[in-house]
């Protein structure tokens, strides 16, 4: 049997990873590895490892790296922590071939780390842009790192290309997070409000608010004009928490201070994809900085206020209405987004990022794949030249 060593490190990606860990579980050829690191370990971020071992998947290995702080010092310090402690459960164990997602600095770690094991790396989610984050840089070195590359679209998959990679390495999956869409239940209103314990009669803004990495120093100005134009709004809130990241402590503080002082504002550590999703399917719109608001919301026909430089550069569907920072540019996109004639114009939209089939094609190719020598021997295919 082939070992697929799959790495974890926040509820973001594991929501993601869903259908693909699935496939793998389920898979008479395949063995699923399940490496749990960075903030599912974590007390202060809902300690969301229970939730995986509730959905049934075995930890293979834990990974403690996360300090308990987010100034810049801290983060490259649990960067460095992460590399030794993927470089000793490879020690441990050597999987067939290490699957990892997306851009975060703790990510990148245990890629590193499999390099000098001459570990085989698929990645998910390359060739994309985040301008305003040092995920940016991560998930390009992430795709130099990597031997094989699951692209959301035909675009990212011909930036992976320009980065040097040849092209039979590139399979174009679509985004894995549109696959549970298809089959996954909504929770009801009411059964959100059971679980969470929130109000949702009115819909709300669901708020996902992350740090601009590339702009830590501005992060508290940044959020309190957000949180200026909310109050504007004069809406319900429903905030999510942000990831860990550099300053990420410091929006949580400025969040739970505004809600002590906004009755109509409310928040939920960690919703988990289920509940996140159903929240998408009953809010009014949408407000911050997040992916999700790019990748999975378009399937809501869900209106999108894009705050700011974070998602500079990736692809957007007609739901997405981009401002800056300033309170009365974010107050005017959430006054848009929450018209009826902007979500009428939604009607029919198609979500760019694919069609429910990803965990599939992802897969198939890390079965049929020969993880020989070729695999990780790589060579820099120049522009213009086949491979």
């Amino acid at each position: 049997m082939r070992t697929i060593a799959a790495v974890t490190v926040a509820r973001s990606d594991y929501g993601i990873y869903l259908p693909i860990l699935r496939r793998i579980q389920t898979d008479p050829d395949l063995r699923l590895y399940l490496l749990v690191s960075g903030m599912h370990l974590s007390p202060e971020f809902g300690l969301t490892v229970k939730t995986i071992e509730a959905d049934g998947f075995e930890i293979g290995e834990r990974v403690q790296m996360l300090l308990a702080a987010d100034t810049p010092e801290a983060i490259a310090k649990s960067l460095g922590l992460a590399v030794i402690g993927f470089a000793q459960a490879y020690a441990r164990r050597r999987p067939d071939i290490l699957l990892v997602l997306g851009d975060r600095f703790d990510m990148y770690a245990a890629a590193l780390a499999a390099l000098p094991f001459t570990i085989p790396v698929a990645h998910i989610h390359g060739g994309e842009l985040t301008e305003g984050a040092i995920d940016d840089a991560l998930r390009h070195s992430l795709t130099k790192v990597s031997h094989l590359h699951f692209t959301a679209t035909e675009e990212y998959a011909r930036r992976v290309r320009q980065l040097g990679e040849e092209p039979w390495r590139i399979t174009v999956s679509g985004a894995p997070a549109l696959d549970e869409l298809h089959t996954m239940r909504l929770l009801t209103r009411a059964e959100l409000a059971k679980r969470h314990n929130v109000d949702l009669a009115a819909a709300p803004l669901l708020v996902t608010w992350h740090p601009t990495t590339l702009e830590y120093e501005q992060v508290q100005w940044q959020t309190r004009e957000l949180l200026a134009a909310l109050a504007e709004a004069a809406l319900p809130v429903l905030f999510t928490l942000p990831n860990a990241d550099t300053n990420g402590r410091l929006i949580i503080r400025l969040i739970e201070e505004y809600v002590l002082t906004h009755g109509s504002a409310q928040k939920v550590d960690n919703l988990g994809t289920q509940a996140y999703w159903s929240v998408m399917a009953v809010a009014a719109a949408m407000v911050g900085n997040s992916s999700s608001g790019l990748i999975e919301a378009p399937s809501f026909k869900l209106p999108v206020v894009n705050v700011g430089t974070r998602q500079k550069g990736r692809l957007r569907a007609a739901n997405v209405i981009d401002v800056g920072y300033e309170r009365t540019a974010i107050a005017e996109g959430i006054r848009r987004a929450t018209t009826s004639d902007f979500r009428a114009g939604l009607h029919g939209l198609v979500n760019p990022y694919g069609d429910g089939a990803a965990a599939e094609r992802i897969v198939a190719r890390l079965k049929s794949v020969e993880t020989g020598d070729r695999l990780i021997r790589k060579t820099f295919c120049d522009a213009g030249v086949a491979s």
